[in-house]
């Protein structure tokens, strides 16, 4: 079986690798969840501050709270995210520094499935948001539709079989919108709606492709830098050979993530 090396602290490196992908799907996120101007916001596994950002630029909050379990991407979201409406702590998803009934909308994105009790995140979310308000969340589709990193496994697993353990959309049931729905009315959620957010992921060439996956950060990342050099010269020619180049060298690929939303009760 493959070694499962996960980091997440380097927020230079994580930005290239999905980070980047993250933003277009925030706005399209906000803009289902439809949150009044002048909102207080918690950002629940901030990450770098893609999804926080974007709720500053696109929503008109009072404030907003992104928290975060690693230190290293709480200090990257912080030096980046230049706005005195936006704070930003270390802490677990499971013990939200937040009192109860104090947010309009909390939020995640691309988190919670790496989270190791997600019904505790799910209901400390519902705890700190007032009645009445929005806790809504987006994970990518890793068992289909996150071209980028099916293609990796894919590839992976051709060549150890192994990897295919560490494969997110074999790992993460959370990928899928039933499960997403579940959690959400488990925590006491109502009106709880999923849909889809797709958006393009286009590369300049192969090599803006595979060079995110050797800062790193996260599984597939984490499993290529495990390698030793000849084996990660075999995935990295493997990939190449797979994936779609069109003749100026650009490589289109989709990015599938699945929405989840509720309201607290009154």
């Amino acid at each position: 079986m493959a070694e499962r090396v996960e980091v997440w602290a380097a927020g230079d490196a994580y930005e290239p690798y999905v980070g980047r992908w993250s933003r277009p799907v925030a706005r399209e996120f906000l803009a289902w969840l439809a949150v009044g101007r002048g909102a207080g916001w918690l950002d629940v596994g901030c990450g770098t501050g893609a999804l926080t950002q974007t709720v500053l630029a696109v929503a008109d909050p009072a404030a907003v709270l992104g928290v975060d379990a690693s230190p290293g991407f709480v200090a990257y979201a912080r030096a980046h995210a230049g706005d005195r409406r936006a704070r930003f702590a270390v802490a677990d998803a499971r013990r939200l520094p937040a009192p109860d009934d104090g947010m309009d909308a909390a939020v995640s994105g691309l988190v919670l499935n790496f989270v190791p009790e997600p019904d505790l995140a799910a209901g400390e979310m519902a705890r700190v948001t007032r009645p009445g308000g929005r806790v809504a969340a987006y994970v990518w589709d890793y068992a289909d539709g996150m071209e980028l990193i099916r293609r990796f496994w894919e590839a992976a697993a051709a060549l150890d079989p192994g990897a295919a353990d560490l494969d997110e959309g074999r790992r993460f049931e959370l990928c899928r919108p039933e499960a997403l729905a579940r959690l959400l009315a488990g925590a006491g959620l109502v009106e709880v709606e999923t849909r889809p957010i797709e958006v393009s992921t286009r590369f300049q060439d192969f090599d803006d492709y595979w060079t995110p996956f050797l800062g790193g950060q996260g599984p597939a990342p984490g499993y290529a830098m495990s390698l030793d050099a000849e084996r990660r010269d075999a995935l990295r020619e493997a990939l190449r050979a797979r994936l779609p180049a069109a003749a100026d060298g650009s490589i289109a690929l989709r990015a599938r993530a699945w929405a989840v939303k509720g309201t607290r009760q009154g």
